[in-house]
């Protein structure tokens, strides 16, 4: 299976003003396009060209020591940017307000409310040192949601013994500097604050509902 970059739901321009034209090409095709070429490079002719990305950074451990760093980095960035396209939407549009249904028992179950919930995963978004991601999560052992953060492209997937987080993801935020430098320069927490409004709430329920089955 070649990976390839995924077809943006909206146009570049369609997340402003609270993330910038400007960013989202060179996010959405200059970095994602590096994890995917890279990606394929290494994979290219092995046994394992042929897995879905999600399905091979569950199994870095099977990879010689010469690919298994590339394919970490590069098929992670890639399973962890296509989420991350896909669970923003325009403001109003799709993107922002609060979730409802399932979804919402269950972050007031695990946080005792949505705004518990924006207050850590904020807090773990803005200490993630250097480069990397936070993550709502859904953890299959204990029923439960949780947030955790993983450095530069690791993917809870991977599992907690490899990143240090483990369980499906079903929102994931990048905080490395290209994500947000251009508009907001080193203020990571007004890209945070930003981020909020334009999260589609409804793609994040699907993928909770998902991950219950």
């Amino acid at each position: 299976m070649t990976y390839a970059l995924p077809t943006l739901p909206y146009a570049l321009n369609a997340l402003e003003p609270f993330i910038d034209a400007q960013t989202m090409e060179i996010h959405s095709q200059k970095h994602h396009g590096a994890y995917v070429t890279n990606a394929n490079k290494a994979l290219e002719g092995t046994q394992w060209a042929s897995l879905p990305a999600e399905v091979m950074i569950t199994r870095l451990g099977e990879l010689p020591d010469d690919k298994r760093g590339v394919v970490r980095n590069n098929a992670g960035g890639h399973v962890n940017h296509s989420m991350f396209w896909a669970t923003m939407a325009p403001a109003g549009k799709g993107g922002g307000g609060t979730p409802t249904g399932d979804l919402l028992e269950a972050i007031n179950a695990a946080f005792g409310s949505f705004d518990n919930f924006k207050g850590q995963f904020a807090d773990a978004a803005t200490k993630r040192f250097g480069s990397g991601w936070a993550w709502l999560c859904w953890h299959a052992g204990n029923k439960k949601l949780q947030i955790c953060s993983t450095a530069n492209q690791d993917n809870p997937l991977m599992g907690e013994s490899v990143a240090g987080c483990g369980g499906v993801p079903l929102l994931g935020l990048d905080v490395w500097e290209h994500a947000y430098y251009l508009k907001y320069q080193n203020r990571r927490a007004d890209y945070i604050g930003a981020w909020w409004n334009v999260v589609n709430w409804s793609e994040v329920a699907s993928n909770f509902a998902k991950a219950r089955k």
